[in-house]
């Protein structure tokens, strides 16, 4: 894209990684499926493409994309969001030790924990909300971690984390900041400007948008760790199809609108959740009595659509309220128009529920769609109903 850079982020979002074609003036990026491109020469490229793998113009497009949402300068396209992560989990080396969320998506800490330790990695569980807990954690010298993977809101506790405070210990100690902002996606969050050096995203979610495409993203400006990313990311060649990346930017146009109608909805549900007897607790950053509230309004623009609360009464209560809702579809993934409703301890974190990020078992995960939110609120209304939820007892 060119043009000036002052632009604000919903007109980025409509127009980043997408030029007018040369030759025919269309003004959607065009599928280019070929797996390998002719050359003039040996070696002799014609723009840089020789093989698909390698690089793709609609991959280029995306990637150009996410880096201008990002603030970045190189983005990265992979074939899923765990795909994403593993790019990322390439920069360590035998021996190295990575300060990891306490309460992050139960693939993260499988890849890392189950798969990276088996190479000598080594993976610290911390409270990231706890300043202290972090600096000791992070260390100092030759013991010091190499890399912080700082996930916020957290999945599924919606924990918030002070991005720039721990960046700012990170660098101290030479480690790799990470963010993964799917949660809260480039519109309301923005990683590299709050002194992150990577910024992660499950395409998956929010900025594909629609349920319809597996991807995942990373958005750099340290050209250094670009250069490295690039090579894994051939070398390793989890790379999206052409079709994925049309379609997650396809999302991405519609990106601000989705997530202003979505998170105004789940305000309104937390709110209404927030005085129900049924309900123990309810988890979203932009209540008033939320430990994260004045962060959240320094360092996010909105609080998000993700809302989590715990129920009263046994698992069993919690699994008939999410069976009888009938808008919100029972079924794991987030981020998309339509709402969803899951048992994170049961579904999505059932991989670490012997670990120190097991999830209460009563816990209940929200991803507030576009819906008319009185429609929403009236089906998780008859779903209290349906489920018999006790109330809280007196």
């Amino acid at each position: 894209m060119t043009g000036p850079t002052s632009d604000k982020f919903e007109t980025l979002a409509v127009h980043a990684g997408a030029e007018p074609d040369a030759a025919t003036g269309a003004v959607v990026p065009a599928i280019q499926m070929s797996t390998t491109f002719k050359q003039d020469g040996v070696g002799a490229t014609r723009g840089g493409f020789e093989y698909g793998r390698s690089d793709n113009p609609t991959r280029r497009s995306l990637e150009a994309a996410i880096a201008a949402l990002e603030g970045a300068e190189h983005g990265f396209a992979y074939a899923s969001g765990l795909a994403a992560t593993q790019n990322l989990l390439y920069l360590t080396q035998p021996g190295d030790r990575i300060v990891m969320s306490d309460d992050v998506y139960g693939g993260t800490w499988r890849l890392a924990d189950k798969v990276w330790a088996r190479y000598g990695i080594a993976v610290d569980a911390v409270d990231l909300t706890d300043l202290e807990a972090v600096r000791a954690a992070i260390g100092s010298g030759d013991g010091a971690a190499r890399m912080v993977w700082i996930e916020t809101p957290t999945n599924p506790l919606l924990k918030v984390v002070d991005i720039a405070a721990v960046a700012g210990m990170a660098r101290e100690a030479g480690a790799i900041t990470v963010v993964d902002n799917t949660f809260a996606t480039p519109f309301l969050q923005q990683p590299l400007a709050l002194g992150a050096d990577v910024s992660l995203h499950s395409a998956t979610k929010y900025l594909g948008g629609h349920s319809d495409v597996i991807g995942g993203l990373l958005a750099t400006s340290r050209d250094d760790l670009a250069e490295r990313l690039r090579f894994h990311q051939n070398a390793a060649g989890a790379v999206p199809s052409p079709f994925d990346c049309f379609l997650v930017m396809r999302g991405l146009r519609t990106l601000a609108v989705r997530m202003e109608r979505a998170t105004a909805n789940a305000r309104a549900i937390a709110f209404w959740l927030n005085g129900r007897p049924e309900v123990r607790q309810v988890s979203w950053p932009g209540l008033p009595g939320s430990p994260y509230r004045e962060l959240v309004e320094r360092q996010m623009r909105l609080p998000g659509a993700m809302v989590s609360f715990e129920l009263n009464g046994e698992l069993a209560v919690a699994e008939r309220f999410v069976a009888a809702t009938r808008l919100f579809t029972l079924a794991e993934s987030l981020g998309a128009v339509e709402s969803l409703i899951e048992l994170p301890a049961a579904m999505t974190h059932v991989s670490v529920a012997d670990s120190p990020l097991a999830v209460p078992a009563g816990l209940v995960r929200l991803s507030v769609g576009i819906e008319a939110v009185e429609d929403l609120i009236a089906d998780l209304e008859q779903a209290f109903v349906v489920a018999a939820v006790p109330a809280a007892a007196v």
